[in-house]
């Protein structure tokens, strides 16, 4: 147990341990301090019991082995310790897949259905998409909405749940009432080459509109032949119903809403790139579509492990400031047991010897004795 213990911890500055000897080399090498002080003389302070001298030592060890516990602390922080977790398998494609959705007025029409109620174009495509977008786990997904221009409004990411909230958000006609076909392709292709990494192995474009190209500086030709350089795969989804019952003037009259969807070029898009054309009349041939994309595209193509980290450094550094704090206790402790004398002066002297009882009347002889003429005191 204790093995696996210290396997899973790793030390990313293993190097930090050699600045363990610093403080024994700095005290070895460096000269020691002097205090200047005043304190006064005792001829006879031999003869006094120093009964504070084992005490002073205990707290000087004490000191000692605080500070040198603290300096390990620090390095062991220094060194970044680093829990590993067990490993985790990740399944990684290494697919970049983007979806560029049509948002132009057009997709108002109401020629699908679900639930049994009829819903415009795009409600379908969010509720298609969306679940096509939570199946793909671990692709990068991207999402470019266009109309009259196109704008990208997700880049490249792992996040699906956020791809799917602003799939969901997109309203028609944002982006205006015409289809800007090959500016969509085009600006595809320049997310695709700035957001390719050494993962990058396949880039998909899922293109999804009703119509025919309208707008934009951008032909769709142009920009297929563009994406076929950079190595882009399109596959191409015409939607719309092929005949719908509408009410008129005279009644009810049934019309195709796919009149404007340009099949051919959608093809040509498709074909030129190495993807497929699709067509979708209704809501199940939509999520067949999706689903036949999955296997055209399969979600997992290798297997990744992945070891979580955590970092460690906190725990000693944590008690390294909490053992200064004792140490900086303890060293006031001691400060304030510790016996001094006065400075060294010749009244404060005498004083301090005639406060003794023992010492008093010693005092008293000897000065009696100096200022007799018996032991020539006086010079003349």
């Amino acid at each position: 147990m204790i093995e696996s213990l210290f396997e899973s911890i790793t030390w990313q500055w293993l190097w930090a341990f050699a600045l363990l000897p610093l403080p024994w080399l700095v005290r070895r090498m460096m000269p020691p301090l002097r205090r200047q002080q005043s304190i006064a003389y005792v001829p006879f302070a031999s003869e006094w019991p120093d009964a504070g001298a084992g005490q002073a030592d205990r707290y000087e060890r004490l000191r000692l082995w605080l500070a040198a516990l603290i300096w390990l602390l620090v390095i062991v922080a220094t060194a970044r310790p680093q829990w590993v977790g067990e490993a985790v398998e990740l399944p990684v494609s290494g697919r970049d897949l983007m979806l560029a959705v049509d948002i132009s007025g057009s997709m108002r029409t109401r020629d699908f259905e679900m639930h049994g109620s009829a819903v415009d174009r795009l409600s379908a495509t969010k509720a298609v998409a969306d679940a096509f977008i939570e199946r793909r786990e671990g692709d990068r997904i991207g999402l470019i909405l266009f109309g009259s221009n196109a704008y990208v409004q997700t880049p490249l990411t792992f996040d699906r749940q956020t791809v799917r909230r602003l799939l969901d958000e997109a309203v028609i006609g944002l982006a205006g009432k015409a289809t800007a076909i090959g500016d969509a392709i085009g600006l595809a292709v320049k997310r695709m080459k700035e957001g390719k990494t050494a993962a990058s192995h396949d880039q998909v474009l899922i293109l999804l509109t009703d119509g025919v190209n309208t707008a934009g500086a951008v032909s769709p030709q142009q920009a297929a032949e563009l994406a076929a350089k950079r190595g882009l795969t399109i596959y191409t989804i015409g939607i719309g119903a092929d005949a719908m019952m509408i009410q008129s003037f005279f009644g009810a009259q049934q019309v195709n809403p796919s009149a404007e969807l340009d099949e051919k070029a959608l093809t040509e898009i498709a074909e030129k790139t190495g993807g497929r054309y699709f067509r979708a009349h209704n809501t199940k041939e939509l999520q067949q579509i999706y689903r036949l994309i999955d296997q055209l595209e399969p979600v997992e193509k290798d297997q990744q492990m992945y070891r979580p980290r955590h970092a460690l450094f906190m725990w000693p550094l944590g008690l390294a400031l909490l053992l200064a704090t004792c140490f900086l206790l303890v060293r006031l402790y001691a400060n304030s047991h510790r016996k001094t004398f006065p400075p060294r002066n010749r009244r404060n002297t005498r004083k301090s010897f005639e406060s003794q009882k023992p010492m008093l009347s010693f005092f008293r002889v000897f000065r009696l004795f100096r200022g007799s003429k018996l032991f020539g005191s006086e010079k003349r």
